[in-house]
């Protein structure tokens, strides 16, 4: 369970030096995946998909903005230039 106090669970399937993380929310069944180094912390690779996962949800449900209470940047608006906003 994360700090949102929605429970998520991650996948890790390594492809070459890389390695694809997914991020599937229980509750909705939503899954974002990314792509990163696979010399990359777990972690780091983990929070951002559950950045990723956040944003698709938040985006999902028409909420905006973001959570700066908890020192993260506000999601912004899809403009269609495509690529995650960090």
């Amino acid at each position: 369970m994360n700090r949102d106090g929605r429970e998520v669970i991650f996948e890790f399937v390594p492809i070459g030096i890389s390695m694809k993380v997914s991020a599937i929310d229980v509750e909705t069944g939503k899954e974002v995946s990314i792509v990163g180094p696979s010399s990359a912390a777990q972690t780091e690779l983990e929070n951002i998909a559950l950045r990723k996962l956040r944003y698709v949800l938040q985006k999902a449900s028409g909420a905006s903005g973001g959570s700066e209470d908890e020192g993260e940047p506000p999601v912004r608006p899809d403009d269609g230039k495509g690529g995650i906003v960090a």
